[in-house]
């Protein structure tokens, strides 16, 4: 043990523990929201782009109802932090702050999110069996295995089911292009890399109608 940990391998034993206690942070942090705070906030930054109550009509935004309010949370400090960017948040994020966004983190994770619509049975089909089952032969692993088999994710993976489409496809190609990088320890990179479009495409298929 000793012998590994001084070839290198304490590096990632720090990074494991440095993850982890990030994490812990991050959910203590979140956890102190107030949703009746963040109505106001909502109504007059979010709206537009995400709905009244989270669940956006538009493709390309996100549907935020029902997403952990951890995830929630760090995503926005991401964004105000320069580490996941986007031009429609970055001059929403810069007049906010940190209860802000535990505010908004709180509000959204109670909402109830609207289920999806699959376009394309066939297509949701062959997302469902990366997803259930990845592709061994490529190196990609199901995608149940963080998000679980339901899509609802955990206090770490964020839900996926439901979501747009357009949304969860345009996320993992810029994760394959290495163009988000905010995803801790870069797993979403080391999936995404194995992936072909038509992979991407057909996931993102399949998750809509989760």
């Amino acid at each position: 043990m000793q012998g590994n940990l001084a070839g290198g391998n304490w590096k990632s034993v720090a990074a494991g523990a440095a993850l982890g206690l990030a994490s812990a942070l991050s959910f203590g942090q979140a956890a102190t929201g107030d949703p009746e705070k963040a109505k106001v906030l909502a109504a007059t930054n979010c709206v537009a782009c995400h709905g009244p109550d989270g669940n956006s009509t538009e493709p390309r935004y996100p549907k935020l109802a029902g997403l952990q309010r951890e995830y929630i949370y760090k995503q926005l400090n991401d964004f105000k932090a320069g580490k996941r960017p986007s031009e429609v948040m970055a001059p929403i994020v810069a007049v906010l702050n940190a209860e802000d966004f535990a505010n908004l983190a709180a509000f959204y994770s109670e909402q109830k999110p609207a289920p999806g619509v699959v376009k394309d049975p066939k297509l949701a089909e062959q997302g469902r069996k990366i997803y259930q089952e990845g592709k061994p032969e490529v190196g990609l692993p199901a995608c149940s295995g963080c998000h679980y088999d339901k899509g609802e994710g955990t206090s770490r993976f964020p839900r996926v089911a439901g979501q747009h489409a357009e949304y969860t496809y345009q996320q993992l190609k810029a994760f394959k292009d290495a163009k988000r990088e905010n995803d801790r320890g870069l797993a979403m990179q080391s999936v995404a890399i194995n992936m072909t479009d038509a992979d991407m495409r057909a996931v993102a298929e399949y998750l809509a109608g989760l």
